[in-house]
């Protein structure tokens, strides 16, 4: 995440992440499930504004920066940041007001979220919002919260909130995600986004998964990538949840049956859908694709590189696009 901090006023990028493994271990009494999942952090970002305001209201405005996707149905979720909340059930105003209550600080935030990051998507627009209001705030207001504050506060809200504050970029996230081990993953991965017309429910397609017997680890593909065998690292990606998702989104299946003709290291579902994303060599093999599927009107078409935006509490960002 990257923040521009001018007087009363803070501006910060939140990146979109990916789920390069992602195996449901066990299911939770609370619940939850248990999961083990391999997460970077990609170049699409929202934008979000932040101007101090010492009534101590805290209001969020949401404009999207994107078009819907070329045939989509108006009966289906589209991406678009239009039906998002902008009361106490939107995770940014639920961010703000844990970390008022907290820190004991009466002041408040005007807040204006633009959207590039589809939702319903499995990208964690919103858990990434979330981290970014955290963080910002956490500065804006000189609460003066350290990181594993921070990210106690990022657990009760969300099971992958935490990932966007400690995990630096690339991380393998455990429990139900909130326990968090960076990985210093190696430059240069390579990714075209592309997301359906459809969109999918998380509570619905988890709803539908079930426990693996025999549950895989994400050990194989990390050795993969920290030593660049990117062939190999494509045939390890795995993600638990595509197969319920694809019952529930026939787009999804249709989607991953078109990337397998495409010349690409590895292809796969992100989170619990329904954009499914390819591993590609290079920048240059990226576009490439990224232009036959857009010939196709596949749905959103988005070349992306991995990014560790690593921030400090004091807000200082110290990362780059690998």
């Amino acid at each position: 995440m990257v923040i521009q901090n001018s007087g009363p006023r803070l501006e910060i990028l939140s990146p979109a992440k990916l789920n390069l493994f992602l195996e449901i271990t066990g299911r939770r009494s609370d619940g939850y499930h248990e999961l083990e999942t391999l997460m970077v952090t990609v170049d699409l970002f929202d934008h979000l504004l932040f101007t101090e305001d010492a009534s101590g209201q805290i209001r969020l405005q949401i404009n999207d920066a994107r078009q819907p996707a070329t045939g989509t149905r108006k009966s289906e979720p589209t991406g678009s940041a239009e039906a998002l909340p902008v009361d106490e059930s939107n995770l940014i105003i639920r961010a703000a007001r844990l970390l008022q209550q907290r820190a004991g600080l009466t002041s408040g935030a005007d807040i204006r979220l633009t959207k590039r990051i589809p939702v319903a998507a499995g990208l964690a627009g919103g858990s990434g919002n979330a981290a970014a209001t955290l963080i910002s705030l956490n500065r804006l207001w000189n609460a003066g919260l350290s990181a594993d504050e921070l990210g106690a506060l990022a657990a009760e809200l969300g099971s992958d909130i935490g990932f966007f504050i400690t995990g630096g970029g690339a991380a393998v996230c455990s429990g139900r995600g909130e326990l968090v081990q960076p990985v210093p993953l190696p430059s240069g991965l390579h990714l075209v986004l592309v997301r359906p017309p459809a969109g999918l429910s998380t509570a619905l397609v988890y709803r539908h998964c079930r426990p693996s017997p025999a549950p895989r680890t994400s050990g194989r593909l990390v050795q993969s990538l920290l030593q660049g065998r990117l062939r190999e690292a494509g045939g390890l990606l795995h993600n638990a949840l595509q197969r319920p998702a694809e019952a529930l989104c026939p787009e999804v299946a249709q989607l991953n049956q078109r990337l397998a003709r495409l010349p690409v290291a590895g292809h796969m579902m992100s989170g619990s859908g329904s954009t499914c994303f390819a591993l590609c060599r290079n920048r240059r093999s990226a576009r490439q694709v990224a232009g036959i599927l857009r010939s196709e009107q596949a749905g959103m078409v988005q070349v992306v590189r991995t990014c560790s935006w690593p921030v400090g509490v004091s807000g200082q960002p110290a990362g780059s696009c690998r």
